[in-house]
């Protein structure tokens, strides 16, 4: 029996995702950066459709849970590590520390469900 905060933590993290991602959107990249902006937007926000997927059966989905783990990572390591290099604007760390600790609840998560 996979317990109730699976579900909840991955839809959260899609609902998240998405009130943080989509209104970037609308913001103007750097001019040179747009391919890599909308792409990383683009790409950032279908996994959140993923994660909204995975809490409707975390049973069914356990062998995406790492995956999730991974694409929370590949921002957040790497935020943190140029913020400390003063490479990166203060304003990204939240972002980043938020999204280390889902995916640490992601970890957490498939380590509760169980295989199928």
């Amino acid at each position: 029996m996979t317990p109730k905060w699976v579900s909840l933590w991955f839809r959260g993290a899609a609902i998240y995702g998405l009130i943080v991602l989509l209104p970037q959107y609308l913001r103007a990249p750097q001019p040179g950066a747009e391919a890599i902006a909308y792409g990383f937007l683009g790409t950032a926000s279908v996994f959140q459709l993923a994660f909204w997927i995975i809490g409707g059966n975390p049973a069914r989905y356990r062998a995406l849970m790492p995956v999730g783990v991974l694409e929370k990572l590949v921002f957040g390591v790497p935020v943190a590590i140029l913020y400390t290099q003063g490479r990166a604007p203060a304003a990204l760390l939240p972002f980043a520390l938020i999204d280390l600790l889902l995916g640490l609840g992601f970890f957490i998560a498939w380590r509760a469900t169980q295989r199928t």
